[in-house]
């Protein structure tokens, strides 16, 4: 053990932790869950604490040698280098001053490393004087949480769905050719190609990448400049327009210096619509993966329309049994990130006057959404949907067996002598064909061109095109 001193005096810390006495405390104050602030959010902590040692150095408030060493260590950080001094509980001080205080001391005493000097030494930077200057956690952590959620969408989820859209599309081309019966309300209705129905799962997840793209615009504005309360006492008044342009040359990304300073750490506005974009991607992704096992569900006494990969056995007890798994699985992750969106609501509406004292944990539902979403969205791409084959057969059967053809007779011979036909079907189990033909409504060759499916499903077909009778 070592010890080293805060404001409120001595603390014994690990001899090998970076970290120094206010993150000690923390480690002892918050020994809640056990689950660190996530390893994302850190390391764009340590992208705003490099933006910021440049800052200060172009401004003239911090030494070259200083910056250099500050940036040195805080790249470290940036890089994931130094996550083990990282400790402190998601379930802390709401402001996150834990978790800020955490980068300026391992910051600090990693520069004390790199300069030869003892680990709490304080020398030659000093975790608040220097690592940071012209800040406060008011306004860093808010920063942080923008910078790293806008990375983990542009470079985590972004890329899951890019893929997952892809593999959709490339089944929806293959499955053109297999028309099917369509249904609303689980009930058989007009026929569909099953290549459209993927189209429209593959739409339904490019709408979720512009969905990500917009949830990355939400987080533009950064609140770093604003200090304490949004007023920006100690800071370089052009300190802020300095540590977006350094974070954009980091990140690629298209910040700006927020428009309100006070809005930009009183509320977390734009953290609560970053969770609605979230749960609508959830909402897509649950729909798509329902309709999979639904569609592939038998394979004898289901739908059976599709035929689903086998990744492993089903059942401890049924031998044979297949189970639709990966679609389980990515409904069970929907589910778990939509809850940690609305835990995102709740925190975004919990914030009095200044400051917002939830941001911890809206860092980790965020983060954690993002993580859970991308890797069940990828996973499922390439363990479900990539397998899936048509069972054309079936598909025909089902189709041939229903009375929603009957839909295109509407035209030929109206509507309530086309439902007087189906119900006759329906009970007495002849044909629609059979019925139309024994009533004498239309000629053979008529109804036989009314009732060709592949006709059903072209979008803008006349409705009289299959001829009179």
């Amino acid at each position: 053990m070592r010890t080293e001193t805060d404001s409120m005096g001595p603390v014994s810390l690990p001899e090998d932790a970076l970290y120094g006495a206010s993150t000690q405390r923390a480690v002892l104050n918050f020994p809640i869950s056990g689950r660190p602030l996530p390893d994302g959010f850190i390391r764009g902590l340590g992208l705003v604490k490099i933006a910021c040692a440049r800052a200060n150095e172009e401004l003239g408030q911090l030494t070259p040698g200083k910056s250099r060493l500050v940036q040195q260590a805080a790249r470290e950080v940036a890089d994931g280098l130094l996550a083990a001094h990282f400790p402190v509980d998601v379930f802390q001080t709401g402001s996150g001053t834990s978790t800020n205080m955490n980068a300026n001391e391992v910051i600090a005493n990693r520069v004390s490393q790199l300069a030869g000097e003892d680990v709490g030494s304080k020398q030659p930077v000093h975790p608040n004087d220097d690592v940071n200057l012209g800040q406060s956690s008011n306004d860093i952590i808010p920063t942080a949480l923008h910078v790293s959620v806008a990375l983990a969408l542009a470079r985590t989820l972004r890329p899951a769905l890019v893929h997952l859209h892809a593999v959709l599309a490339a089944k929806a081309r293959a499955f053109e050719p297999v028309i099917k019966i369509g249904r609303t309300h689980l009930m058989d209705a007009t026929p569909v190609t099953l290549g459209q129905e993927f189209s429209g799962y593959a739409a339904q997840v490019e709408k979720a990448v512009e969905r990500a793209d917009k949830a990355v615009a939400a987080l533009r504005e950064l609140a770093a400049g604003g200090t304490a309360v949004g007023t920006g006492i100690n800071c370089h008044p052009d300190f802020a327009a300095k540590v977006v342009r350094s974070l954009n040359e980091e990140t690629g990304l298209d910040f700006i210096e927020a428009r309100n300073h006070f809005e930009a750490q009183a509320a977390r506005d734009d953290a609560v619509e970053v969770a609605g974009h979230l749960a609508t991607i959830a909402a897509s992704l649950t729909k798509i993966a329902n309709d999979i096992r639904l569609l592939g569900s038998g394979p004898r006494g289901g739908l059976g329309e599709l035929r689903l990969p086998a990744t492993q056995p089903g059942s401890s007890i049924m031998p044979g049994k297949v189970n639709p798994v990966m679609s389980e699985m990515l409904v069970q992750v929907c589910i778990y990130a939509q809850g940690l969106s609305q835990m995102v609501v709740l925190c975004g509406q919990g914030g009095h006057l200044e400051l917002n004292a939830t941001i911890p944990l809206i860092a980790h539902a965020l983060h954690e959404s993002i993580r859970v979403l991308a890797n069940g969205a990828r996973q499922f791409a390439d363990a479900c949907v990539v397998g899936l084959e048509a069972d054309e057969a079936r598909c025909r059967e089902l189709l041939d067996r229903s009375l929603m053809l009957v839909t295109a007779l509407n035209p030929h011979i109206g509507y309530d002598a086309a439902a007087v036909v189906a119900k006759e079907a329906l009970a007495t189990g002849k044909t629609l064909k059979q019925v139309v033909l024994a009533k004498g409504l239309m000629t053979s060759a008529a109804l036989e061109a009314a009732l060709e499916p592949t006709s059903m499903t072209k979008p803008g077909r006349s409705v009289l095109a299959a001829g009179g009778g």
